[in-house]
């Protein structure tokens, strides 16, 4: 049966699930090598009535197509049975999964997206120079939070959102946490009990490449936070910012903290509208400047406001932080609380989905808030770390 596998059943022989290294062949029709951590896309060329996979004697899938991820090197039998009356055939082959050659970083190697909504850091986090356009921005995203860079980018207002990933598969290890993203988030030290300061929460989607092609244009999934299920959660919101109308009469604010109130205005699904206003102390343009469009729409869920005026005069706001699931959301101090497990993932319809891993992670502006002369709340980030590789050893001097 081994002999005739290479006959019976296409195979794509992948690293890392795309074309640019190809799976090494020895000879041996039935056995395969790949890398951890990067998958190996499977596709019998036969066809029956039901298929059954299955990995060191464990059915692992019932889908015509399989995608074989390991996190861990060792050898492992797979076998394929297609069930059929007529034409009934059972494959069985071996891969060795083996450790990579090129040691993997456990930081973000690419960014694919940054589309910010506007705000107050937008042209400056990162800087927009005459001429940029949308690529160079991505480059300039790239270059602050890939590695250990530690350069903060803003999403601006609501929705305003970065996608990123790494040079390998986030597996998702049952149990434990999974990556880790860190924002500028602190604690005031009024009410140090409540955990309130400058919390500005992100919500966190992610992506499994199940097309195997490198691109972030599969099926997204949301972490459910500790806000998830809140009734004061909106799921299913939209929101659309307009750019500023350069004949627009410019009115400031009374206590002259506000250069122009009436900036960019905004309206949503939900019959409301509103506007992000230019303060004092950013004068560049808030609209992000490589964008063509005069209007940007953004859609995902909408989390309650955590902002709370605490000197009554709009002096002093203290943004809450939310119990988990959120970046930007809690200190970068508190690991535990800036780390997210894969296991959280939700399909559109809030049911529980099971993912062997993610190859895309996107971070977006989850509420959409205005704190006067604090400006709008909007999510910063700098770095992500996959929580499963380890940090690359310091030598001794």
């Amino acid at each position: 049966m081994k002999k005739i596998v290479s006959s019976i059943i296409a195979v794509a022989f992948l690293y890392g699930c795309t074309d640019e290294i190809p799976m090494v062949n020895l000879g041996i029709d039935d056995v395969y090598y790949i890398a951890r951590m990067q998958k190996l896309d499977l596709h019998p060329a036969l066809t029956g009535e039901k298929y059954e996979w299955y990995v060191d004697g464990t059915c692992v899938s019932h889908e015509k197509d399989y995608i074989f991820l390991a996190a861990e090197e060792g050898d492992y039998a797979l076998e394929l049975k297609i069930i059929d009356p007529a034409t009934p055939y059972d494959f069985k082959f071996d891969i060795h999964v083996l450790h990579e050659e090129i040691e993997y970083s456990p930081y973000i190697s690419k960014v694919y997206e940054y589309k910010p909504a506007p705000g107050q850091f937008i042209n400056e986090m990162p800087r927009y120079e005459e001429g940029d356009t949308y690529e160079s921005i991505l480059q300039k995203v790239e270059e602050s939070i890939s590695g250990t860079n530690d350069i903060m980018i803003s999403l601006g207002g609501y929705g305003g959102y970065v996608t990123f990933g790494f040079d390998h598969t986030v597996i998702n290890i049952p149990g434990k946490k999974d990556f880790r993203i860190w924002g500028n988030c602190f604690y005031e030290l009024l009410q140090p009990d409540k955990k309130g300061g400058s919390a500005e929460p992100g919500i966190v989607m992610v992506s499994y490449d199940t097309n195997c092609n490198g691109l972030p244009d599969d099926e997204w999934y949301e972490l459910a936070g500790s806000e998830y299920n809140s009734d004061k959660t909106r799921h299913g919101y939209s929101i659309t910012y307009r750019r500023p109308d350069p004949n627009r009469v410019v009115v400031a604010d009374e206590d002259s903290s506000l250069d122009d109130i009436y900036y960019i205005g905004w309206s949503d699904n939900i019959g409301k509208s509103g506007f992000i206003a230019k303060n004092i102390f950013h004068n560049q343009d808030y609209f992000p400047k490589w964008i063509n469009s005069d209007e940007i729409t953004f859609s995902g869920s909408l989390l309650s406001n955590n902002a709370e005026d605490i000197s009554g005069n709009g002096s002093y706001y203290v943004l809450y932080s939310f119990p988990w699931g959120y970046v930007d959301n809690h200190p970068n101090e508190y690991e535990e609380l800036n780390s997210f497990d894969i296991s959280w993932a939700v399909n559109a319809d809030g049911v529980h989905v099971e993912l062997p891993g993610v190859d895309f992670i996107r971070v977006y502006t989850g509420v959409n808030q205005y704190c006067g002369w604090l400006g709008e709340t909007s999510t910063e980030l700098s770095r992500a770390q996959d929580l499963h590789i380890s940090l690359p050893s310091i030598p001794n001097p």
